[in-house]
């Protein structure tokens, strides 16, 4: 299916869930906006890609990856597998929703490996993504709010958000609109912060505290300078227990994994028991905790006592049948 198509079947208006309009085309051949049938609310296209909603407290992200490129396609298909529970490969021929897409490199893998992809996004990140995913036909990139998605109800195979929901205001509500969008059948994998012990929490809170108000550049040399601390050996697996900094291989990742986690304005952090219950009060069974790619003796007591920052929750389950009459 071609992004044209992915606009009439999948896209509605956030407002009231009314069908939009054939999107008209520049003469670049690019969407030019859209609108509603139902309330006649019109939503604009620039860079060929419609506006539902404009980027708010997420700017952080619009510059973050849209300044680092962090497509890296075998690391992304190690990640996306460990984090959703299975290979881009199986979900050919499937309607997948990248809820929270950034710069597109999981949206870009799952159209590649043959899914029909709507990637949202509220920041700019999505110009990244959409660059990114330019040559796949079968992908479609919007701007849109996960508190307001502007997609059809109940129309996705396949939903998932990997690290993004616990940036807003309402990390619930955005699990609950998208769980929404998923099929009876269908599944849904999502990845949060893990909540960590009371002291690593009290020394996050009070180092974002700060960074969270300082300017980007001198935010970005931070994140610089971390991540030459994160490169230095047994300091990277030690010091980084008691406050968070990247020791990833790659440097442009490591620089800016920092950045992520001290530049955004929402942040927050969560339990298994927690995400599970959000599971099942949306109507999935079959509910499974995903284990980290990492492990080692040290390793799997370090995560299983909350102690790894950055370290996530993961769960992935199955949206309850209707029963039939």
């Amino acid at each position: 299916m071609n992004a044209h198509h992915l606009v009439a079947a999948l896209l509605r208006c956030p407002r009231c869930l009314g069908r939009l309009a054939d999107p008209v085309a520049d003469p670049d051949g690019s969407a030019a906006g859209t609108h509603c049938a139902s309330c006649g609310v019109d939503y604009p296209s620039s860079a060929g890609i419609i506006r539902f909603a404009a980027e708010s407290y997420v700017e952080s992200f619009g510059r973050q990856w849209n300044r680092y490129d962090v497509a890296r396609e075998e690391e992304d298909a190690s990640v996306f597998e460990v984090k959703t529970g299975q290979p881009a490969e199986t979900l050919r021929g499937l309607a997948v929703l990248d809820a929270g897409c950034g710069g597109g490199r999981y949206a870009r893998l799952v159209a590649r490996a043959g899914a029909d992809v709507v990637g949202v996004d509220l920041s700019s990140a999505v110009e990244k993504a959409s660059a990114l995913c330019s040559e796949e036909p079968n992908a479609l990139i919007v701007q849109g709010d996960l508190l307001r998605l502007p997609l059809a109800p109940e129309s996705f195979d396949f939903a998932f958000s990997i690290g993004v929901m616990h940036h807003g205001p309402d990390v619930r509500g955005a699990f609950r609109e998208v769980a929404r969008r998923v099929k009876p059948g269908g599944r849904m994998a999502v990845w949060l912060y893990r909540r960590n012990t009371a002291p690593q929490e009290w020394i996050n809170q009070a180092l974002r505290a700060i960074t969270t108000r300082l300017p980007a550049p001198m935010l970005e040399a931070i994140s610089v300078a971390l991540g030459v601390l994160g490169g230095i050996p047994v300091v990277n697996k030690t010091l980084n227990k008691v406050f968070n900094f990247s020791n990833h291989p790659d440097w442009t990742l490591r620089v800016c994994d920092n950045f992520d986690w001290y530049a955004p304005r929402y942040q927050s952090h969560h339990t298994e028991s927690e995400l599970r219950g959000w599971f099942e009060a949306e109507g999935f069974e079959r509910i499974e905790a995903l284990a980290p790619a990492k492990g080692g003796s040290f390793y799997d007591w370090a995560y299983r006592n909350n102690l790894i920052i950055g370290s996530g929750v993961n769960m992935v389950g199955v949206k309850r049948s209707r029963p039939t009459a």
